[in-house]
């Protein structure tokens, strides 16, 4: 867990994906590419999962929805809108 006002290391793409290469085609343990890069070795397994689930890193798109995304989100509350008068209806017409 992060400490509060901790300081997070940024390793570049490069050198992540120069990382996952030495642990997958090389067989490098996890412990020697720790202390070689400094970097955590459960950092590197991340990565490592990350890279064999995903083909690459980096590839999922991370943070807030777009403006175009919201319209989407708009459109499905209009739906879900004439949905609920709708379900209103019937149930006033049953009674």
């Amino acid at each position: 867990m992060a400490s509060k006002g901790q300081k997070f290391m940024k390793v570049p793409l490069e050198t992540r994906l120069k990382i996952v290469e030495e642990r997958i085609l090389e067989r490098k343990s996890y412990p020697y590419l720790s202390k070689k890069y400094g970097v955590s070795d459960n950092t590197i397994r991340t990565w490592v999962r990350i890279y064999k689930r995903d083909k690459g890193l980096d590839i999922r798109k991370k943070g807030r929805s777009t403006k175009e995304e919201n319209i989407d989100y708009k459109e499905r509350y209009e739906i879900l809108k004439k949905f609920q008068d709708y379900l209103w209806e019937v149930d006033r017409e049953k009674k």
